[in-house]
This record gives C-alpha cells, sequence and structure tokens, in this order.
C-alpha cells in the first residue's frame, strides 16, 4: 500500500507575465523527498504529472530562467498556472503513483497511448473459386469470415502464410471467368501458386483445397508440421502419391517461411522497443515475439518529441502499465531514466523477473533496427517525410555525436571568377529538406584576391553579427553548420565563432577527384559516409545544392559585370545609372525589350539619351 500526504501551498497567479517567480518561489519552498507534482492550467486542470527523487530539484528545474527546455517543455511550462504535490515513502511508489494518476487524470502533456486497432478478419469469398484475403470488417454478405483479432499483422500474415503454403492465386483475375485468356503469370512457374488460370482445376477440387488452408489457419498456423508429416506419411502407404507430394510441398513452404525469419526466431518470448525522433515529433514501434515468431506489431505516433532518455521512460511506463502480457525480456534501443525503478515495478505487476536489453551487435541489434525502421516509417506517414529522410538525419547525429537531431542545418560555399566577383552562399536545410526562403547571397567585401579561408570568415562573421544584432531574418541558430571544405576551412571558421561566442556544432564536406562528397571533415581528421547511403545522400545532395546556388549568384554577378561595361560605353551612362537599370530589368532579355520611356524613367535621363541607349541595347544585347 503507497503512503504519501497531498499538500496545498497558498499563492496568487493573478497575471500571466507574473507566474514564474510565483512558481519558482513555490517550488523553492517543496521538500527534498520522492514524490509526484501535478501541473495545473489557468482552469486548474491538471495537464502534467510527474516524478521525482527530490521534489524541489525536480520542480525548481522547470521554472529557471536559464534551463534550456526542448519545445515540448517550454510548451508546458508556458501553460502551468500552478501545482500540487504528493510525498510518498520512496521513489518506487512514486512510479506506481505516477501510473496511477496520469490514468485517471490523462493530463494533455503525458504520453497518453490509445488503442487505435480496430478488429480484423481473413476472409473467404463466395465463389466458384474462393480467395482468402485480410479485411477490416463482414460488410459483405457473400463472404465467409474467420475472426475477429485484434493484430491486424498477424492476420496478414497468416493470410500470407495460407495463400504461399497451398499456393492459392492472389491476382485479381476472376475465375471461371479467366481461364486461359493469357499465359500463366511468374508466381505459377515458381510454384507460388497452382495455376488456376490454366483450367485444368475444377471447383469441386480448388475448394477442397480452400478448406485445408482454412483448417490450417484456425489450427494454429507452422505448429502443424508434425500433423502434415503425419498425413504425407500415410497418403504415402496409402499409395496415394499425388495427396503425399501436394502435402509435402506445403511442408517444405512452412520450412521456408520459417528459415526466412530465423534471424527473428532466436528467443521465445521477448518485446522490441524501437523510436524515431525527426521534424520535431517522434513516434516507437513495439514489435512483439511470443513462442518464438512474431505475432504482433504496434506503432505509436509520440507527437513532440523531447529528451530521448525522459521519452523513452515515459512511454514504457504507459504502455506497460495497463498489460498483462508482460514478456521477461523487452529489448530497447537506448537507455532510458528510472531503468531500475521501472524494472522493479514491472517485476512487481507481473509476479516474474523483467529484463530491459540494450543489444550493440548481433541479432537483437538487427531487431532494434528493424523496429526502428517501422518507428520512421510510421512517422514519415505520419509528417509527410520519406522514412530515408529521418533515418538519414537521425544517422547524421548519431556519426558527428550531436546532442539533437539536426533539424536545421546551414551550409556554405564560397565562388569566384578569377579574384574577382567573389561570393559566398548559404543555403539552409530543414527537416531533411531544402528551404529556400532562408537562402542567403553575401558579396564578398574586405577580402582582396583568392582567399577561400578569409572569404569564408567573413560570410559566417556577417551572418552571426546579424543574427547577434537581433536580425530576425538570420534567425534562429542552426543546430549544424557545413562548410564546403576541409581542416583548414574549419580552422578559419571556428576562430570567428569562437570570437563571437556562439556554439554551434561545425564539420566539413569533402570532394573526391571527381567532385563527389567523399567524407566529412571535422577538427583533427575525417569520418567517412559513403557506407550509409541515406546519410551519402542527404550530404552530397546539401553540397551539390549550396554549389550550385553559389555558383549561379557568381555568374549572375559576372553578367552584370559583363552588362556595367558594355552599357557604360554609352556616353552619360555611368556606374549608378547602369546599377539602377540592372535592378529594375535584371536581365538582357528584360532590357531589350523595355521602352525608351521605361528606361528614360529608370536611368533618369533625357529623351534623347535614352533613345541612344535604347538603339545600343537593340544593337550590342
Amino acid at each position: 500500500m503507497i503512503q504519501y500526504k497531498v499538500y496545498h501551498l497558498k499563492g496568487d497567479m493573478t497575471d500571466v507575465n507574473e507566474k514564474l517567480p510565483y512558481l519558482r518561489d513555490k517550488a523553492n519552498h517543496l521538500p527534498l523527498e520522492p514524490g509526484v507534482y501535478l501541473m495545473k492550467d489557468e482552469n486548474g486542470k491538471i495537464i502534467y504529472v510527474g516524478k521525482a527523487k527530490a521534489l524541489k530539484n525536480r520542480v525548481t528545474s522547470y521554472f529557471r530562467s536559464n534551463s534550456q527546455h526542448n519545445a515540448k517543455t517550454l510548451k508546458l511550462v508556458d501553460t502551468i498556472r500552478d501545482f500540487e504535490f504528493i510525498v510518498t515513502q520512496s521513489e518506487l511508489d512514486a512510479l506506481v503513483l505516477e501510473c496511477s494518476l496520469i490514468k485517471l487524470h490523462q493530463p494533455k502533456y503525458n504520453i497518453l497511448l490509445k488503442d487505435d486497432k480496430g478488429y480484423n478478419y481473413i476472409k473467404i469469398s463466395r465463389e466458384a473459386f474462393p480467395r482468402i484475403t485480410y479485411a477490416l470488417n463482414t460488410n459483405d454478405k457473400n463472404a465467409d469470415y474467420v475472426g475477429p483479432f485484434t493484430s491486424g499483422f498477424t492476420v496478414k500474415q497468416a493470410v500470407h502464410e495460407a495463400n504461399t503454403i497451398f499456393m492459392l492465386p492472389t491476382c485479381k483475375k476472376k475465375f471461371p471467368r479467366d481461364f486461359n485468356k493469357e499465359r500463366p503469370c511468374l508466381n505459377r512457374d515458381i510454384k507460388r501458386c497452382m495455376g488456376v488460370c490454366e483450367g485444368k482445376i475444377s471447383s469441386e477440387d480448388y475448394k477442397k483445397i480452400i478448406n485445408e488452408a482454412i483448417q490450417y489457419l484456425e489450427n494454429g498456423s507452422k505448429t502443424s508440421v508434425e500433423e502434415l508429416t503425419a498425413q504425407m506419411e500415410d497418403a504415402a502407404e496409402n499409395l496415394e502419391f499425388e495427396k503425399a507430394a501436394r502435402l509435402r510441398d506445403r511442408i517444405h513452404a512452412i520450412t521456408r517461411l520459417t528459415a526466412q525469419q530465423k534471424i527473428l526466431d532466436y528467443k521465445q518470448e521477448y518485446d522490441i522497443i524501437g523510436a524515431a525522433q525527426n521534424v520535431g515529433m517522434a513516434s516507437v514501434a513495439v514489435i512483439k515475439y511470443r513462442g518464438g515468431r512474431l505475432i504482433d506489431k504496434e506503432n505509436f505516433f509520440i507527437g513532440e518529441e523531447y529528451e530521448g532518455a525522459a521519452m523513452r521512460r515515459d512511454f514504457l511506463l504507459s504502455y506497460y502499465s495497463n498489460r498483462e502480457d508482460i514478456p521477461r525480456e523487452i529489448y530497447v534501443d537506448e537507455e532510458f531514466e528510472d531503468m531500475e525503478l521501472l524494472t522493479e515495478l514491472l517485476r512487481e505487476q507481473r509476479g516474474h523477473a523483467v529484463k530491459f536489453v540494450i543489444p550493440h551487435r548481433g541479432d537483437g541489434m538487427a531487431q532494434i533496427m528493424l523496429a526502428k525502421k517501422n518507428a520512421g516509417e510510421y512517422l514519415a506517414l505520419k509528417v509527410g517525410r520519406t522514412a530515408k529522410e529521418i533515418s538519414a538525419l537521425e544517422d547524421l547525429k548519431a556519426l558527428l555525436g550531436l546532442e539533437k537531431v539536426p533539424n536545421i542545418i546551414e551550409s556554405y560555399d564560397i565562388s569566384n571568377f578569377g579574384e574577382t566577383g567573389m561570393v559566398g552562399g548559404m543555403i539552409v536545410y530543414r527537416n531533411g529538406r531544402p528551404f529556400k526562403p532562408m537562402y542567403r547571397k553575401f558579396n564578398i567585401k574586405t577580402v582582396e584576391g583568392q582567399n577561400d579561408y578569409a572569404c569564408m570568415q567573413e560570410v559566417l562573421r556577417r551572418r552571426m553579427t546579424r543574427y547577434l544584432e537581433g536580425d530576425e531574418s538570420f534567425s534562429p541558430l542552426p543546430d549544424l553548420i557545413l562548410l564546403d571544405g576541409g581542416k583548414g576551412h574549419i580552422a578559419a571558421v571556428s576562430e570567428v565563432l569562437d570570437e563571437l561566442k556562439i556554439d554551434v556544432p561545425l564539420f566539413g564536406l569533402v570532394k573526391d577527384s571527381k567532385h563527389r562528397t567523399r567524407a566529412i571533415a571535422k577538427a583533427g581528421g575525417e569520418i567517412e559516409i559513403k557506407s550509409n547511403r541515406a546519410l551519402f545522400a542527404l550530404l552530397t545532395n546539401i553540397q551539390d545544392e549550396v554549389h550550385r546556388y553559389s555558383i549561379t549568384f557568381q555568374r549572375v554577378k559576372h553578367k552584370q559585370k559583363t552588362y556595367s561595361l558594355e552599357l557604360t560605353e554609352v556616353k552619360g551612362i555611368g556606374e549608378a545609372k547602369v546599377r539602377a537599370l540592372l535592378k529594375e530589368f535584371k536581365t538582357k532579355a528584360n532590357m531589350k525589350a523595355a521602352t525608351v520611356g521605361e528606361l528614360r524613367k529608370t536611368a533618369k535621363i533625357s529623351e534623347e539619351k535614352a533613345k541612344e541607349l535604347y538603339d545600343f541595347i537593340q544593337e550590342r544585347f
């Protein structure tokens, strides 16, 4: 029995602008004891329930002015108007109470896992040559159904097994209407289908096979091997060789399916938990194995991502708190908060040992990657990104040892035409894709001659200075900076960032002799990337895009300079008037299409001079 006391501290919260001083003061009076805290909004509704080993330390951390909270916590803190707390005898009691209060109040900012599963059925159509398919309902009155089942994954897997083992057709042909209308497909040649389309099997014989498939589904799938073997031996003894051969083929099909799942089959009972985080969102996949085979897969959309260890802890607490089917081993992709406490809680809840495992190699790691891939695919579906984009950013975070997934990446390149026309380009990738509204161009102003290092320093200094001056068009700072260059560029730009006290991870992109992205440069060495296709594609795209953007700007500048030199040949047309003309018309084609009146108005010249300029443009352009 958990013993606790509920405390209500007095305080006034009348003005949203005064909430933080009030909350800080109230939190500073909390005890240094284990317990649970309940955050409330302006209506007194509980919006978050949390556990603490020491209430004062935990709750005050929310309201410190210099706290580096993630986006989700910032939203929570902005909504809090008051809180209560409950002191417990132990941290485990606090964990149990936290779980209970989350179920009771369903707070907005806790992870609330809703069971969005519907019922699933195995459908057997009523026709001359029935089909076995997966269905979400029983609306078709011209069909029979096996079920319902709660796991769609299990039903789809069972339907696939039955169709494979009994070589049933899965095409869209209608029989007997489509007998012999075209040659049998590849499935017939590789013995994945009995070739009903050839018209060599009667409806009665086909329905006998369908009945055998239904019995197979109802009697336990792959566990029927021994029974099928006995039937095959009896048929052989009775000289029913055709039947024995058919049963042999089914046994072989089952064996092949088992072999395909060998990597997933080395334990009897366990769950695999994998998370995916990107685009400010997160999802978790749970893959379940019972009796040595995969029986179910569940996906959960967490919503706004927050610190990984806390998110995994909150998910596991919510997921397993209501479940009776808790395996002895639970594989997780990373360490999480309160691992030992949650282990003890689940052990008491289920009455048997429960162990969390974090594999780093072998089959266990392969299964973790499978779960993470499923989570990534589900997240991609939810947020409109491809799974490759999501996994590439996660891999980049791991490869570079970043604190968080780099959702905002800035990349820089310098382009020049000889010793003149030097420019810098800055591109921005947000959530793995180009974000062109934040692209920026820089004319090099302080560097003479070809000096890439000095040019890169000027560009980064100007960009960061604009940010420090409060220019919103240069905000926020990126999560990662990638320079088109190697260690020399990194060393040069690091001096600027240190000088301005800007703390952003900085790396370079190195090309090979064929101008293809080869590696990531860092202070002191290089990191190879070609073994990771998704990451290699992302970084190559970034480097190609920043190069394209910079060189396009440089070419435009060069053309403009050429235009300027040509236009100044007209007597009375100086550099200021040329700049006005280029700003207005931008291209030769636009300038050639301009009327005498438009040229006169833009350059602010006389009618006679405008006519002279017009004739020059028509002749030279």
